[in-house]
């Protein structure tokens, strides 16, 4: 295929340059505090249609609908219950993806099929202005999952989304260059269709917050029939096999707490100091792991809650190992 635009200065007539390939049919990869993302008109078959084809994604996986303000939300759901206003009103902009009854509006080529779709409002300076842009020319909303081939690590930047997807770009798509990802790991996914929230993917947006805002329990995700993003075994996987918990070899990759020392002979990958920056460091460590072809990484996970129960839930599907996909 041409190459694609990378764009590195994204003005506002940029981004509206963007928003114009966008209502198109193309596509636009685009920075989020997550991760780096690939989108489309939400509302435009073909141009979904070819997310899954550069992806190499399952027609049945659903993707997430982005809109620009929480009170967008009831263009693409109904039957929309309290809770799920209250966490909406809280959390966005924000790391959090809502399952809500679909409309209308949200089509199966969207959905997966499912009775249910995904929104959320990214918390992001240039995602917003793409949104913002994208309504003035009619856009209800972009549908965008993460900018890399199915099953393999997020980017969480804009280059390495070139390295990822770039040659399956048209000459009319584009990489808007956000600089990093903030957060680095892929949002809270919560399932609003029952009586209480339901965390099917966990994220920076943790039960112990959701219960503050909703005062209600946070429901086991065990009996859930709603296919959602990254719920796969294997998932988030670099070449590199990954090892977790164990004492490194010489020549292994590791990525670890500053605290933790390097063995003699042990590559280390990223030192973070903190959870939240072993969240943001966490998909690039494993990109430079495949980048020096190291053939293992081994990862001290991070102990606690918070973000780390999404850190290690990334890291158990990484393990699993990488499931390749033509």
């Amino acid at each position: 295929m041409a190459s694609s635009q990378f764009v590195s200065d994204c003005t506002i007539d940029a981004l509206s340059r963007a928003a114009k390939q966008l209502k198109d049919g193309n596509l636009i990869a685009f920075p989020t505090e997550t991760v780096y993302g690939l989108g489309a008109d939400a509302q435009n078959e073909s141009a979904v249609s070819r997310i899954y084809k550069v992806k190499g994604r399952p027609q049945d996986h659903p993707l997430i609908v982005h809109i620009g303000d929480w009170q967008l939300m009831g263009e693409w759901a109904e039957e929309i219950p309290d809770f799920a206003i209250e966490l909406a009103r809280a959390f966005w902009p924000g790391p959090m993806t809502l399952i809500l009854n679909r409309s209308e509006l949200a089509k199966d080529f969207v959905t997966g099929n499912q009775n249910t779709v995904g929104i959320r409002v990214p918390n992001q300076t240039l995602a917003l202005q793409l949104l913002n842009e994208f309504a003035k020319l009619g856009g209800k909303g972009i549908a965008a999952p993460s900018a890399n081939r199915f099953g393999q690590v997020s980017p969480t930047s804009a280059e390495a989304v070139r390295e990822e997807i770039g040659a399956f770009l048209d000459a009319n798509d584009a990489i808007l260059d956000g600089g990093p990802c903030s957060v680095g790991v892929e949002s809270t996914i919560i399932d609003c269709t029952g009586a209480n929230p339901k965390i099917l993917r966990p994220g920076a947006i943790t039960i112990e917050d959701i219960k503050s805002v909703t005062g209600l329990e946070v429901d086991s995700p065990a009996d859930s029939d709603i296919r959602v993003s990254g719920s796969l075994e294997n998932h988030y996987a670099p070449r590199a096999q990954v090892i977790l918990d164990e004492t490194p070899q010489l020549g292994d990759g590791l990525i670890a707490l500053a605290e933790i020392p390097t063995p003699p002979g042990v590559i280390r990958l990223a030192a973070p100091k903190s959870i939240e920056a072993f969240a943001h460091d966490l998909y690039a460590a494993l990109r430079e792991a495949d980048l020096k072809e190291i053939k293992r990484v081994v990862v001290a996970q991070p102990q606690g809650y918070g973000i780390a129960i999404a850190i290690r839930d990334r890291l158990m599907r990484a393990a699993a190992g990488r499931v390749l996909h033509d």
